[in-house]
């Protein structure tokens, strides 16, 4: 058997939280020795809420644990076809969440949201996002894939992930770096995302996944033989042990994969 993906359970958020900061500023320290940048990819759904609650609190234990949003370089995992400030754009969750709450004379991340020129054409949308990541992670044909420092995803109760979504044939994309898709199981249906390769050629994975909503669907991902088909378990198995999963006790109950301790 290959290397396993990491599963921690926490009792509640705030538990959770605290560890995945401390898993974030090892990601972004790790970064900062590498490359003077944190190069993040950031999800929607409840994730935003929950890195607020991890990267908003007082640093506490030193230099370690000081988040410098001034080298925060991030893009979006995925993101839906719509303006800025619409109910379902993920930048928008993660300005409201996250953005607009750092404190000021903190130094703020630079982020790469969606061209709103190319709202009705999501081809072109995803190839300006490709052009865009180009232009942080050099050339395309330079490098063959971009490699972030850390991605935060979350999972749907289908198993999806960014917005690769079950049986989708996106999942076979091995080119593109960005992807558009037109007609998501999920609205709305007009969205681009990363590809599958790009997410597993991270150098860490994150996914936040919490409530009982979740406990079926993390079950068949880490417990079953189907589930890892899923996006999520591609996910699993295409980064193994640089993937982590943070979760609460009602999210896995029941899974029976072992969990992992401490960081």
């Amino acid at each position: 058997m290959g290397k396993q993906p990491n599963l921690y359970a926490f009792d509640d958020i705030p538990a959770l939280a605290k560890t995945l900061r401390t898993y974030v500023m090892q990601c972004q320290n790790a970064g900062f020795e590498r490359h003077g940048l944190f190069k993040v990819a950031v999800s929607g759904g409840s994730l935003p809420a929950t890195l607020a609650k991890a990267l908003l609190e007082p640093s506490q234990a030193g230099s370690e644990d000081v988040v410098d949003f001034s080298k925060w370089e991030i893009f979006f995992a995925d993101e839906r076809a719509v303006p800025l400030d619409h109910a379902d754009s993920n930048y928008k969750l993660l300005k409201d969440e996250l953005l607009d709450k750092i404190p000021k004379g903190t130094g703020q991340p630079n982020v790469h949201p969606i061209d709103l020129k190319y709202l009705d054409d999501v081809q072109e949308m995803a190839d300006q996002y490709q052009e865009a990541l180009m232009q942080s992670f050099a050339a395309k044909d330079s490098v063959k894939l971009p490699i972030f420092d850390l991605l935060l995803l979350g999972c749907g109760p289908d198993g999806h992930t960014c917005s690769l979504f079950p049986n989708h044939e996106l999942l076979r994309e091995s080119d593109a770096w960005v992807a558009p898709i037109e007609d998501s199981p999920k609205p709305p249906a007009k969205r681009i995302t990363l590809s599958l390769p790009v997410v597993t050629h991270g150098i860490k994975i994150a996914f936040v996944a919490t409530g009982a909503g979740k406990k079926d669907i993390l079950k068949q991902i880490f417990d079953t033989e189907e589930g890892r088909s899923l996006p999520c378990g591609l996910v699993n198995e295409g980064g193994a042990d640089k993937v982590s999963w943070f979760t609460d006790t009602g999210a896995v109950e029941g899974v029976g994969f072992p969990r992992r301790e401490s960081l």
